[in-house]
C-alpha cells in the first residue's frame, strides 16, 4: 500500500477539508487521472527486472493493461480460484497521501478472470459516496474483504472487514481494537479454515522491525499473537501469504538492497528455512491454487520509485 504510517496525520486532516464526490458516478475513472507525461515502463525499459531463483517457475511477466497503467498498481492479490485479482492503484506513486485521497480514484480495484485473460479492473467502493476513506492491502476469503484504511473517525491506518451482498461490498466494519491496537496487525493472510491469522508487526518481542506473526482463533477470538521464529530475522518479513494446503508461507525480506519473495515450506508440521524465489523489487506474494505467483513490481530509475506494476510467475 502506498500510504507511509508518516503520512496517517496528513491523511485524517484531509479528510475533513477535502471534496468528495457525491455519488459514485462523479468518480473518474483511473486512466483519466493519470499524469499525462507519464511514461509506462515496458519490459525493455527496466532497469531492474524481477530476478526467478527457481525452476518451478518461468520467468516473471507484468499483466495486461487491463490491470497494469502508466500508474502504479501494488499489492496484489489473487483468489484461490484464480478468478478474482485484487489490487490497490494509485495514478501517481509520487504525490503525498492528502492528494491520493483526494482524487477520487486511488483504492483497491478488482479484475475478473475472463475467456483466458484478465477484464477490466473496477473500482471495489467501501465508503459511502460523499465521505472519504484511502484503502488498500486487500485480503478476500469467502464473502469477506479485509482491508486497511485511512478514513474518518479512526486514528492512524487500521483493519477494517466488509462483506459481498447483492453485487457489492457492504457493511464496512472496523476490525476492533483486539487486532489493530493490541496485536498492532499490518498485512495479513487468513489459513483456509479459518484458524490462523498471519501478520506482520513492528509489535515488541520481535526480532527485528517488521516480523511475521501468528494469532490462533480460539473461542470465537483471535488469541495472543506467537513470533513465527523460523522465518524472522533482525531486518523486515512481512506481507505474509499461506497457501491453501497451509504447507508455504510466502514473504517480503530485503535481498542485496531490494525487496524480494521467500518462501518457507512446513516440514513435519513446523516452519522451516526460508528459500529464495523470486529477487529485485519483487514483494507481496499471493498464489493461486495452480502455484502461479502474483506479486508486485517497483520500477526505479535515480533512486527513485517512478512506477508499479503486476506480475506473475506461472508455474511450469
Amino acid at each position: 500500500m502506498l500510504v507511509s504510517g508518516l503520512a496517517v496525520v496528513v491523511v485524517i486532516m484531509a479528510l475533513a477539508m477535502s471534496n468528495p464526490p457525491q455519488s459514485q458516478s462523479q468518480y473518474p475513472s483511473r486512466e483519466s487521472t493519470i499524469p499525462g507525461n507519464a511514461v509506462k515502463v515496458m519490459p525493455e525499459m527496466d532497469l531492474y527486472p524481477p530476478v526467478m531463483h527457481s525452476d518451478k517457475w518461468a520467468a516473471p511477466v507484468a499483466l495486461s493493461s487491463s490491470v497494469n497503467t502508466a500508474g502504479a498498481e501494488d499489492s496484489a492479490f489473487v483468489t484461490a480460484d484464480g478468478s478474482r485479482l485484487y489490487f490497490f492503484f494509485t495514478p501517481n506513486a509520487s504525490v503525498p497521501a492528502e492528494k491520493q485521497l483526494a482524487d477520487g480514484v486511488t483504492g483497491i480495484y478488482v479484475s475478473q478472470w475472463q475467456n483466458g485473460s484478465w477484464g477490466s479492473a473496477e473500482r471495489v467502493m467501501l465508503q459511502s459516496p460523499g465521505k472519504l476513506a484511502l484503502d488498500g492491502a486487500a485480503f478476500v476469503q469467502g464473502s469477506t474483504i479485509w482491508f486497511a484504511s485511512a478514513r474518518e473517525g479512526y486514528p492512524g491506518i487500521n483493519i477494517f472487514t466488509a462483506e459481498f451482498r447483492d453485487g457489492g461490498w457492504t457493511n464496512w466494519q472496523y476490525a476492533g481494537d483486539r487486532l489493530n491496537r493490541d496485536y498492532q496487525v499490518g498485512e495479513m493472510h487468513i489459513t483456509a479454515d479459518g484458524s490462523e491469522l498471519y501478520f506482520h508487526s513492528a509489535r515488541e518481542g520481535g526480532a527485528g522491525a517488521y516480523d511475521i506473526w501468528v494469532s490462533t482463533k480460539s473461542g470465537g477470538e483471535w488469541q495472543t499473537p506467537v513470533n513465527v521464529e523460523a522465518v524472522n530475522t533482525a531486518g523486515n518479513e512481512g506481507w505474509p501469504f499461506i497457501t491453501q494446503d497451509g504447507d508455504e508461507l510466502w514473504f517480503t525480506r530485503m535481498y542485496m538492497g531490494s525487496p524480494a519473495i521467500f518462501m518457507s515450506p512446513k516440514v513435519n508440521g513446523s516452519w522451516s528455512e526460508p528459500e529464495l524465489i523470486i529477487s529485485q523489487f519483487a514483494g507481496e506474494p499471493s498464489i493461486d491454487n495452480q502455484g502461479n505467483i502474483y506479486f508486485a513490481h517497483h520500477y526505479f530509475r535515480d533512486g527513485k520509485m517512478i512506477e508499479a506494476d503486476i506480475f506473475v510467475a506461472y508455474r511450469k
